[in-house]
């Protein structure tokens, strides 16, 4: 048979990631799950699974009695008193043997009661039994322990590296979208929603929002409370690729090349300003900024980009010499010194047209 389980973002991060769905169904997806039950508004971002109310300790295992008539066997073990599989309580219910984890528990005291005066009854309703069991407690829709607690990645937590996994697969989307041209209204949605679960991740939000630190990872949040499990999460690795991805570098067959096609023009500066970096060699060094420029540092080398009328690059060697390319792809020599941290490549400035950003 087939039954459903609740939504779950991982699902909804491994539809978009496997390029399966066109733009517009991407834009349908995360529309959807926008108005789902798995967003929360109070943190502008998404929880796991949708929250919901456990069972309490004296409402599990509780057999209905309509499945002990179905069943010759669990009449007939109730009837001896014989608690190897079922048992009644004081108050005339029925519940599997406490000691059961498992449906291979069930099997295992199925086989006992196999080499007894049950044997019989045990070969007509072996099947029917396990199915009473799996109904009971349904294990078949156990996903992990974040849908059957409340604490840690729990019920109603927000798991903070799945967020930057939808981010991932959201920037993803939104490249696919650009680079095949689709319409602008859907590459213009697609990208309000990147930017959105952007600003849900913890560092874009004050403190008092996040409730800790905000450049800490967390693991976290829970329902009342601020972020939770400060740490080296796996959600730093994603959120560095998607900050690679917006600033538009990229690798393809050994060459580095700069695509800044989801770059928003307001991250340039406005005013003239230092930046500082440690290079290759470990040494603490600064260049001068200018107004529409911006720098960052790419295997420890400088690359700064800038506002212009054309599209270029411009590597300065530390021989002093340097090397221009009328495109954004660096050449297969350049690039490995790159990669490899030779210390050959000084900085790279990328001239980008205005046209170009967001």
């Amino acid at each position: 048979s087939l039954s459903y389980l609740d939504e779950m973002l991982e699902g909804q991060v491994a539809v978009l990631s496997s390029g399966y769905l066109s733009s517009k169904e991407n834009l349908k997806v995360l529309d959807g799950l926008k108005h789902s039950s798995l967003f929360r508004p109070d943190q502008y971002s998404y929880i796991l699974y949708p929250n919901k109310e456990l069972k309490g300790f004296m409402e599990r295992n509780n057999v209905p009695k309509t499945a002990i008539q179905d069943s010759e066997l669990l009449q007939k073990l109730l009837e001896d008193g014989n608690t190897q599989l079922i048992k009644q309580d004081i108050n005339g219910g029925y519940h599997f043997n406490g000691n059961f984890k498992n449906a291979e528990d069930v099997k295992a005291a199925l086989n006992d009661l196999e080499e007894t005066s049950y044997k019989n009854l045990v070969t007509e309703d072996r099947r029917k039994v396990l199915r009473i069991f799996e109904q009971v407690f349904n294990h078949k829709a156990f996903t992990g322990r974040s849908g059957t607690f409340y604490g840690y990645e729990g019920l109603g937590s927000i798991y903070w590296h799945m967020v930057s996994k939808l981010q991932l697969a959201v920037l993803e989307c939104c490249l696919k979208a650009i680079h095949d041209n689709e319409d602008e209204v859907v590459v213009g949605k697609l990208l309000e929603h990147y930017y959105e679960i952007n600003e849900g991740i913890g560092v874009h939000k004050s403190p008092q929002l996040y409730g800790a630190f905000p450049t800490d990872p967390y693991s976290h949040t829970p329902f009342g409370k601020g972020a939770q499990q400060p740490g080296m999460t796996g959600q730093v690795k994603e959120d560095i690729l998607s900050r690679f991805g917006e600033l538009g570098v990229f690798v393809n067959d050994g060459q580095l090349y700069f695509d800044p096609c989801m770059l928003r023009q307001e991250e340039f500066l406005s005013q003239a300003m230092t930046f500082k970096y440690v290079d290759v060699a470990g040494n603490q060094e600064t260049i001068q900024l200018q107004p529409e420029q911006l720098a960052f540092t790419y295997c420890q080398v400088p690359v700064i980009y800038e506002v212009s009328n054309h599209n270029g690059l411009e590597v300065s060697l530390e021989d002093n010499s340097t090397q221009k390319f009328d495109n954004l792809t660096l050449n297969k020599n350049l690039s490995s010194s790159v990669f490899e941290r030779k210390n050959e490549v000084k900085h790279i400035k990328v001239s980008i047209e205005k046209s170009y950003l967001k």
